[in-house]
């Protein structure tokens, strides 16, 4: 399966990451990719960025690079509704978003609870992604979620960071079975991130691709082997967005 993007990661902006945006791009040309995107953390994960951050990214050329460059954000998810930390007016500057439940900023509910705040999350139209569902802090009905991302053309996130022996969301790989059976099942699109906060990460798809080839996934399913997918789907979920 050729991977040719990766669209979630982070900078120094994001308050806990380690490396600057053009080092995070430089990774990713060197790597091959064709396509790399910038997510900061929104604002209410302790240490990130300001609404202004995100308001003045049409400062930052996108073609600049030899690379395609996207801006983004990695929202948090607020309540059990899906609300998030970005108004429309900043969100509607950026290219897309990924929304993620993140211990600071909501803490766990039921299962029912759970998935309501991701599906909830699938409503708003600058959403794109939903990041690392299958975090074991988080219990979701993965049938529900998958059915909801099929339906509303969300993708959901097969994040490398979640995969690592030394991560902190020990027990996503048990996880991620169970929701790329839901995947199949429903048909539902998955994207690989490396959820880098530092620029050695960016591209690094290892452990995400084992999950994948371990569960016989189908490769159709993933965007990551061609940008265009991706763009279909911030079109069409940005044609939703209110003029």
């Amino acid at each position: 399966m050729k991977d040719l993007l990766d669209v979630h990661t982070h900078t120094f902006a994001s308050g806990h990451a380690y490396s600057s945006l053009r080092e995070n791009i430089s990774a990713a040309k060197n790597l091959g990719l064709e396509l790399i995107g910038i997510s900061e953390h929104a604002p209410r994960m302790p240490g990130s960025c300001h609404d202004f951050y995100f308001l003045n990214t049409s400062v930052i050329p996108r073609d600049a690079y030899g690379i395609k460059l996207v801006i983004g954000v990695e929202l948090n998810i607020l309540d059990y509704s899906g609300s998030t930390d970005l108004p429309e007016q900043v969100l509607r500057r950026l290219d897309y978003a990924i929304a993620s439940l993140h211990e600071p900023c909501i803490d766990s509910g039921s299962v029912a609870e759970n998935t309501a705040a991701l599906i909830g999350a699938m409503k708003n139209p600058h959403v794109v992604i939903i990041g690392h569902p299958d975090n074991p802090h988080y219990h979701v009905d993965f049938d529900k979620l998958a059915s909801a991302a099929k339906e509303n053309h969300v993708l959901l996130e097969v994040n490398n960071s979640s995969y690592k022996p030394s991560s902190y969301r020990s027990g996503s790989r048990d996880n991620a079975t169970e929701m790329l059976a839901a995947c199949k099942k429903y048909g539902a699109e998955v994207i690989m991130g490396s959820d880098a906060h530092i620029d050695w990460d960016v591209g690094n798809h290892k452990f995400a691709q084992e999950v994948l080839q371990q569960n016989n996934f189908p490769a159709e399913l993933v965007v990551n082997s061609d940008p265009v997918k991706f763009f279909e789907c911030v079109q069409f979920r940005k044609s939703l967005a209110p003029k």
